[in-house]
């Protein structure tokens, strides 16, 4: 394993993020796994030098967190181990219970920390832009929550750059404690963050931590045109919506031969593209099965050459903004 220094902080992660989205009840999502099928693979990415785990309160509402803080925080040492987790826009309706206004955010790392029996956060992050709550209120509670010792970093999710900035700019005029990283969306068939986000966040230090680097398994040979060959690829309704479009299988194509001649799996190099990409510190990835993970990992070590890079990113085609609203018109909040 190699690890990295995330962005310009101090943090040092290791270069694979294990996303710990498919751990937890089949009831949430059909794909997901129970405790006995999610505890292997949590071992596994241990043993195999990963000290990044990224989950949120909204994964099987809430049970994610408590595999990871029982799998995780209890077989190793506090200080040897890297939670990221993210205070979401949760479904519900009731007064308070979305978006990231002050209140939500002291209430839900409350509940988060009493799930993981921890006593911190290292990254706690907020998942999109809230279009009903100003940044000035969420930025001051997000120091208020560091400055607590509940989080040592703080980080955001998919938006659009100047809203990213609009938050940066509210806390470094302040004071307040400033986003270290970004999950954003991006991987070999969605490049539009290489427009204004990755270049914004390569210039100010912030880490790059995108979600969806396989594309929901489109990059790993795991979807064809209108059908996926895995259970998540044919009833992952968010697969359809994101991936499956214009030049996407063009792409896929290119990986899956780039992979052939190489003698690896299309997933590996997919996860190598990003790697090699000025910023990223590393993809999270997702894991049902332990070989998931030490592929992964093997991944780390596949040094793409210029022309590869090069045959991987010509098919590519503008796509539209996806995997966040970018206009509010679907906006929720109370």
């Amino acid at each position: 394993m190699e690890y990295a220094r995330l962005g310009t902080s101090g943090l040092q992660v290791s270069r694979i993020v294990l996303g710990c989205m498919s751990f937890g009840s089949p009831t949430w999502h059909s794909w997901v796994l129970n405790e006995k099928a999610s505890a292997p693979i949590l071992r596994k990415a241990i043993d195999l030098g990963i000290n990044f785990f990224d989950t949120s309160d909204i994964y099987s509402a809430g049970l994610s967190e408590e595999f990871v803080g029982r799998h995780v925080l209890r077989h190793i040492p506090r200080d040897k181990v890297v939670i990221a987790t993210i205070t979401h826009n949760h479904s519900g309706r009731r007064p308070n219970y979305l978006g990231i206004s002050r209140k939500q955010i002291f209430d839900a790392i409350d509940l988060t920390l009493k799930r993981m029996k921890t006593d911190y956060i290292d990254i706690y992050q907020i998942p999109r832009f809230d279009w009903e709550t100003t940044p000035e209120e969420t930025m001051e509670a997000l120091h208020d929550v560091v400055k607590a010792g509940k989080t040592r970093y703080i980080g955001a999710s998919s938006m659009l750059a100047y809203q990213f900035q609009r938050h940066q700019n509210v806390a470094e005029k302040n004071g307040w404690t400033k986003f270290t990283s970004m999950s954003n969306h991006y991987n070999l068939v969605y490049r539009e963050e290489e427009r204004e986000m990755i270049p914004f966040c390569r210039e100010t230090g912030v880490g790059l931590i995108p979600w969806s680097p396989l594309a929901r398994g489109l990059l790993a040979g795991n979807r064809k045109p209108n059908a996926g060959t895995t259970k998540r690829g044919r009833e992952d309704q968010q697969s359809q919506n994101l991936y499956g479009h214009g030049s996407d299988f063009a792409v896929a194509a290119e990986v899956q031969k780039i992979a052939k001649k190489r003698g690896v799996k299309p997933a590996q190099i997919a996860i190598a593209w990003l790697l090699a990409k000025p910023g990223v510190t590393g993809p999270i990835i997702g894991a049902t099965k332990a070989e998931h993970v030490t592929a992964a990992v093997e991944a780390v070590s596949i040094k793409l050459t210029t022309g590869e890079i090069a045959a991987l990113e010509n098919p590519y085609v503008p796509h539209s903004v996806l995997g966040f609203d970018p206009t509010g018109a679907t906006a929720t909040m109370r």
